[in-house]
């Protein structure tokens, strides 16, 4: 790679007051690994999809709490600005905090991936790497596209170590610190 490919597109503060006026127009950004990101505005089937994992954090978990697109600075040097559809963190976790917070805190991020473009590098590569990165134990992928649930585990070196896939239907182990059982059967509703 070679120095001007590492140059990120813009500085993270501009990217801040941009994604901010964005926002107001009904548009969502992300800035991971210097590049600007759109994301797609979620449809009826991804807001259920997240309703439903909430739900299993609430039954399971109801120590911590899923944070709808909580804005998060991730990566190695945290100038990445990522809004993954759910952050799961202990309740109480980003009081005082602005629109970007500090990751430390977070057990598990959940992105569903829309059906547009961008989701196979956005979903499928550039958050991996990012969320590893800032050291977030578990990235609980629920692909619509290809019918399965990809859990990434073990961040080590910038990558998650442990990547399991599983068919919409399976019963799943999210690992420690999450520690849940998901019955991935009811997924099989909300995809096309």
């Amino acid at each position: 790679m070679t120095a001007i490919e590492d140059r990120p597109q813009m500085l993270t503060e501009a990217f801040e007051r941009i994604a901010a006026a964005a926002e107001r127009e009904d548009v969502r950004l992300e800035f991971v690994h210097g590049e600007l990101g759109t994301k797609a505005v979620p449809d009826g089937d991804h807001d259920e999809i997240i309703r439903w994992v909430m739900q299993q954090c609430m039954r399971q978990r109801p120590d911590l709490w899923l944070y709808p697109e909580r804005g998060l600075k991730v990566e190695t040097y945290r100038q990445g600005r990522a809004k993954p559809d759910g952050a799961l963190a202990p309740q109480g976790s980003f009081a005082g905090h602005g629109e970007w917070a500090d990751a430390g805190q977070v057990l598990m991020t959940v992105e569903v991936t829309s059906y547009d473009s961008g989701t196979d590098k956005r979903d499928r590569q550039d958050k991996p790497r990012a969320y590893a990165e800032t050291g977030i134990p578990v990235y609980l992928l629920i692909d619509r596209t290809l019918g399965e649930v990809v859990v990434y585990g073990s961040p080590e070196e910038g990558a998650y170590s442990r990547i399991e896939r599983h068919y919409f239907g399976k019963q799943i182990e999210l690992p420690p610190p999450v520690g849940m059982t998901l019955d991935t059967e009811p997924l099989k509703d909300w995809t096309r």
